[in-house]
């Protein structure tokens, strides 16, 4: 099911406190490890720390590894899906099965326009003559008013996907959201992620299988080929590489 975005926890602690929070998170989780902490330990912290009400997974709905991973210990956890308006069919059947299979609650996150509306007021095919307007008017706006309610987001960005990635924490303080930022997947590969998808019988989207290894709205996105950089397909020949929301 849907759901709205209303808050659902009573009291947010203040920005202070949750920055300690992250800080206290990175020393903890080095703690665990001679190497790195592992997926399940890094939610495992959160757990500890966080209500699961006080906590979203960020999720593009191309598989769904990372809302199974944090619900098997943070159950009905809400899953932020960001419904752009321009996204594959495929993207909106996973979403679904997401929503049906796992024990979470896909909260679909809106821009403020309609693509109609938007096209109005900026002409037809924004994200071909600005991308980075259009990303940020359907993506990274729409996330940061929805990251309002929480104290905790889970993403699924991963250290392998591109270059401006390579250095991601596992626990991080997001000053742009105000919030703490966990990656519990970001030492993963591409094949660690499907292993975990296809050993835990998870959703993942049929475009993975077809080329797609990185998968954005629909204009933007196109198929790579075999050794090509996963994220060479997002933004095709163009100078961008991320939509905003990790940067």
């Amino acid at each position: 099911m849907t759901v709205s975005l209303a808050p659902r926890i009573a009291v947010r602690r203040s920005a202070a406190e949750l920055e300690a929070l992250a800080e206290q998170g990175n020393v903890e989780l080095r703690s665990l490890a001679a190497d790195e902490a592992t997926p399940a330990e890094v939610i495992a912290w959160v757990a500890r720390h966080f209500a699961p009400e006080a906590a979203a997974v960020a999720c593009s709905m191309a598989d769904a590894a990372l809302p199974h991973l944090v619900a098997e210990q943070l159950p009905n956890v809400d899953v932020l899906f960001l419904d752009t308006g321009y996204h594959f069919r495929e993207t909106h059947v996973t979403r679904d099965e997401v929503d049906r299979a796992l024990d979470v609650r896909v909260v679909d996150v809106l821009p403020e326009q309609t693509v109609a509306e938007q096209d109005a007021e900026f002409g037809a095919r924004l994200y071909e003559r600005d991308p980075a307007l259009c990303c940020a008017r359907r993506k990274v706006d729409p996330l940061q008013g929805a990251l309002g309610g929480y104290e905790v987001w889970f993403t699924g960005v991963r250290r392998d996907e591109a270059p401006t990635r390579t250095n991601t924490p596992l626990v991080s303080w997001d000053e742009r959201n105000g919030l703490v930022k966990v990656n519990p997947v970001a030492a993963w590969s591409f094949d660690d992620l499907i292993g975990y998808a296809n050993g835990h019988a998870v959703p993942v989207n049929l475009l993975l299988t077809h080329g797609y290894p990185s998968i954005g709205c629909e204009p933007c996105t196109r198929p790579v080929a075999p050794g090509e950089d996963p994220r060479s397909g997002r933004w095709a020949g163009l100078s961008k590489t991320e939509c905003g929301l990790h940067t």
